[in-house]
């Protein structure tokens, strides 16, 4: 009888598996490059490359791959080892968190050390095992790690840095190529440094992967980018295109593609022997109109041109008036923005260039410098009135006005421009609604809401720019002030003080905030409520530095850039523009089944809209509040008990006071 109930239930609700992925996270990580193998029991590798794991089974040549969102603790794995008498992997991160993975799937996180507050630095510099112990190699010295009892068990601070360790003998062995070799009796006291004794000089011990392991694992494809480089990211005919983005540092330059068939990596080798610089640090990229095969993008040292993946033409100082900043050096000719209009004409921002700083290349293929001296005001080097040192974030809005930035601590600006006429309007004071100046000291990123706001991202929030303000001579901006809603009458700005690195708006014109160390924040789209607030802590989030967001407007979910790699979140960004129907609005997992004992979620609701679960008869077991688009229910009745097989209706009553049945739900016990 069960059988066919759940059967007929399958048939009705036979929709909802489609929509089982929304609240989803994702991880893209690197698996590119290996540098270390632990060999386990049963004939199977694990891999640590770029960062990442996977495995390789040598019998039935499976691969797997590991991260937060799948199994794991945390990212940026440092170092792996196998514990053969614990038949456990010891998985070390770069912060210091360990994990211990079991071969059944078991994870056991050990934070006490990554928690631990000390004054000596917490580098893990190699692992070695003996029996069921792992023997931690730090900065400072040595930590013994119980493996079989998943606990740190001693902590022996030598004052030095430790390269590695073994035992030999009755004795424990500690290489350091600052101090020399050192040992101590393992049944002494070895917590008392008075009981270690120099043994010697220090004999390196590289760590490498044998040439025949390194051969098969070059065979194999356990898939995912290149390079961990995520700074900017570009939705385009449902692609997703990346760079390396502003990251402060000098990295391989890379052009990485993400479609639904995997990763398309654009060409990088080879490409400096052609230019004569380094092929470092690409800024940011942009697709031609009219041709979808063909990608610009700009560099370190100039603009790069690809076809179809392949690199085809470079421009810099030499065929160009793109200028270097000391106008002699061709490794820092720094081309930051780059962005076509519509016609295919191609802009681009030269930051820190003596002369110049705005340029476009037509699609006759000429190029023209345009003079601004408003973007020409920083001294630097010896030269005066250069342009800006970093300017970035090109986005034409709906009006056809190009905006960016200057994420510069000198001179923090916003910057709107009509490529029409050649008129440049600046913005370097921020003054908010209260007539109060706003104290901002960079200025990240620019973009536009459903309703042709201008948001500008500061270290010191979020500001809002109405298009009536555009041309004011003192313009406005606004700081959404949030009541608090509690009485006093009070209300705060919005994401005060946080500091705001990119942005993206959705569908349904909610605004998705990255920050600088805070994680990411989903703002309602009457920007009164925050609906979500995503941080490495309570959820995958690779990391709290984000670079980069990106929507897919045709699936909802949600890229994160991140200084660590990239994830996603898989959001109902694609239906909650539309509000609460019977097309969008559904309930997860569905049916119920009796081993389930989580929430059932129903989703794409109107904020505050007033939820009610009814049997078919109308009698009501359930109701509340949708909060972020979501109402959480546990399968039970308002007595706390679970309820009996069988259909629930979900009906929702708008702030308009319209009703309805919106979905059902299927209960099988």
């Amino acid at each position: 009888m069960r059988k066919s109930i759940l059967t007929f239930l399958l048939l009705c609700l036979s929709m909802a598996g489609g929509y089982a992925q929304v609240g989803q996270w994702k991880a893209y990580p690197s698996y590119y490059e290996p540098t270390e193998v632990a060999e386990a029991s049963g004939n199977m590798l694990y891999v640590l490359a770029s960062k990442g794991l996977y495995s390789y089974n040598q019998n039935d040549q499976s691969i797997r791959t590991y991260d937060k969102t799948t199994l794991l603790s945390d990212y940026g794995i440092a170092h792996i080892a196998w514990c053969q008498a614990a038949k456990r992997l010891v998985i070390i991160y770069d912060n210091g968190n360990i994990d211990l993975l079991s071969p059944n799937d078991e994870v056991v996180n050990i934070a006490d050390y990554m928690n631990k507050s000390m004054t000596q630095e917490k580098t893990i510099n190699t692992i070695d095992i003996a029996g069921s112990d792992a023997y931690l190699s730090t900065a400072f010295g040595i930590v013994k790690l119980n493996v079989a009892k998943a606990e740190i068990s001693d902590t022996y601070q030598l004052d030095f840095s430790v390269d590695y360790t073994y035992i030999e003998g009755n004795y424990l062995y500690a290489a350091s190529a600052s101090s020399g070799l050192h040992r101590g009796l393992l049944a002494d006291n070895l917590l008392d440094k008075a009981k270690w004794s120099n043994a010697g000089g220090f004999t390196s011990r590289p760590k490498v992967i044998s040439p025949e392991t390194l051969a098969l694992l070059k065979t194999l494809s356990p898939g995912g980018p290149k390079y961990n480089y995520f700074g900017f990211l570009k939705m385009h005919g449902g692609r997703l295109y990346t760079c390396g983005g502003e990251s402060g540092k000098i990295q391989e330059a890379c052009v990485q593609v993400l479609d639904p068939n995997g990763w398309e990596i654009y060409q990088d080798n080879g490409i400096s022997q052609v230019t004569g610089v380094k092929y470092e640090n690409i800024y940011a990229l942009d697709i031609d109109p009219n041709n979808p095969k063909r990608l610009i993008a700009g560099g370190r040292n100039g603009i790069y041109e690809f076809n179809e993946g392949k690199f085809v033409k470079f421009y810099n100082s030499v065929n160009s008036p793109i200028e270097s900043y000391t106008l002699i050096d061709k490794e820092y000719e720094l081309v930051t923005g780059v962005k076509f209009d519509p016609t295919g004409n191609l802009w681009l921002l030269n930051s820190q260039a003596p002369t110049q700083s705005l340029l476009s290349y037509n699609t006759d293929f000429q190029f023209k410098a345009y003079p601004q001296s408003e973007l020409m005001k920083l001294d630097d080097n010896g030269f005066k009135n250069k342009s800006l040192g970093d300017l970035r974030g090109m986005m034409l809005d709906s009006r056809g006005i190009m905006w960016f930035v200057n994420a510069n601590w000198f001179l923090p600006s916003l910057y709107a421009y009509r490529t029409g006429n050649d008129s440049l309007k600046s913005y370097v004071k921020f003054i908010n609604e209260d007539a109060t100046p706003v104290a901002v000291k960079y200025v990240r990123c620019v973009s536009e809401d459903r309703d042709g706001n201008i948001w500008v991202g500061t270290d010191v929030g979020p500001l809002l720019l109405p298009p009536s303000e555009f041309n004011a001579p003192n313009p406005i901006f606004t700081q959404v002030k949030v009541p608090r809603n509690d009485g006093s009458n009070y209300a705060d700005y919005l994401l005060a003080n946080v500091d705001i690195t990119c942005m993206a708006v959705d569908k349904a014109n909610r605004k998705w905030f990255g920050t600088n160390g805070s994680g990411i924040y989903l703002i309602s789209a009457d920007n009164m409520m925050q609906l979500a607030h995503y941080t490495k802590t309570n959820s995958p989030l690779i990391s709290n530095n984000i670079e980069a967001v990106a929507i897919n407007e045709a699936t909802g979910e949600v890229y994160f850039g991140t200084d660590l790699g990239l994830c996603s979140y898989m959001s109902n960004a694609t239906t909650a523009s539309e509000g609460m129907t019977q097309e969008n609005v559904y309930a997860y997992p569905n049916p119920v089944r009796p081993d389930y004992l989580g929430p059932i979620t129903i989703t794409g609701l109107d904020e505050n809209a007033d939820v009610k679960i009814a049997t078919a008869n109308g009698s009501l077991v359930a109701e509340g509040r949708a909060s972020g688009g979501q109402f959480k229910w546990y399968g039970l009745d308002n007595s706390g008990h679970r309820v009996a097989s069988g259909v629930y209706m979900v009906e929702v009553a708008t702030a308009e006071g319209d009703k309805g049945v919106v979905c059902k739900i299927a209960i099988i016990n």
